[in-house]
């Protein structure tokens, strides 16, 4: 019988001491820095299984122990490769942690998907949840987001899955990912939410002003970053020319990478959040995480916000 149908079972007092656990694992166990995999296979720079493990290896001698991944990476190959690294690395799978997602299904080579969609009914998340598990030759996933908000999500589903893959020890927490602060909190009436990754940097702040790292904070939803370094390096705007003049001064001062200064940004924000990283390169890991001991003053995280936004504050 299903928790949900258990005439004794309370709601509310079961997901919030799941929730706590989730919360106390999330806080305690992943790195501040999040190691992202999506560019290290055929979307990106197509490491073989050797390359990989020797990045796997150089992350955890750095700091580095929590890895992102999805499903769909690679057009649903970057997990096996991932997997067969791992498998190489010789590491203590409990000292580092496995993220991935599903719910998108993408038009690609792997699939037979006539349009790109989400899908997120119970049999299918815990059967992408499974899938993940043993390509990435994990045992178990640390994190399983879901991927993007469907307009067709039913959480009740969501609920039968999530309760049964955490029932089953195949994942030790639950979170989403580009959900928006109303769309997060519909889901965790119904199941904890204890992460939402979101597309958050110093060109692209406006979960900052649209409720979405208030409502985390307030929640004790961990917050990760993808592109945290933004269009900084990829444009040539009125934007990122303010950004690198502000830059420029502030390497001096901090004696770090414009990079470093761009993660130092994020990483000063109250929500304490964790950016995910992109770069398959050695030297910008140890950069990355390098960043984590720079101290911004107040005065100059408001610099290059308003380099940024191009005005200053209210």
């Amino acid at each position: 019988m299903s928790l949900l149908e258990h005439e004794s079972w309370s709601p509310s007092l079961y997901f919030l001491l799941l929730l706590r656990l989730q919360i106390y694992y999330m806080k305690t166990t992943f790195s501040r820095t999040v190691q992202g995999c999506m560019g290290w296979g055929s979307w990106g720079h197509d490491l073989s299984a050797s390359e990989m493990t020797q990045r796997i290896n150089f992350c955890v001698e750095q700091g580095i122990t929590t890895f992102d991944h999805a499903d769909i990476y690679g057009d649903y190959s970057t997990e096996e490769t991932y997997g067969k690294a791992l498998s190489q690395a010789g590491i203590n799978r409990e000292t580092i942690q496995l993220i991935s997602k599903c719910g998108i299904q993408y038009v690609g080579k792997a699939r037979d998907n006539a349009i790109k969609h989400y899908q997120y009914d119970a049999e299918y998340i815990i059967w992408s949840a499974e899938r993940s598990i043993k390509l990435l030759q994990a045992e178990y996933l640390d994190l399983f987001l879901l991927h993007r908000p469907s307009p067709l999500l039913q959480p009740e589903e969501v609920v039968k899955a999530i309760e049964t893959l955490l029932d089953t020890g195949k994942i030790r927490a639950f979170g989403v990912s580009n959900f928006t602060p109303s769309q997060t909190r519909l889901l965790s009436k119904y199941v904890p939410v204890s992460v939402n990754q979101i597309e958050f940097s110093l060109t692209h702040f406006q979960p900052m002003l649209q409720g979405d790292l208030d409502m985390m904070i307030s929640k004790d939803i961990t917050p990760m970053a993808w592109s945290p370094l933004g269009s900084v390096f990829k444009e040539d705007s009125e934007q990122t020319k303010r950004i690198h003049t502000v830059l420029e001064n502030l390497t001096k001062k901090y004696s770090a990478t414009k990079d470093q200064l761009l993660l130092g940004w994020i990483l000063k924000h109250p929500a304490m959040i964790h950016p995910v990283i992109g770069t398959s390169t050695e030297s910008r890991i140890a950069q990355a995480v390098a960043a984590e001991h720079i101290a911004l003053e107040e005065t100059d995280w408001f610099a290059l916000w308003v380099a940024s936004q191009g005005h200053k504050v209210p």
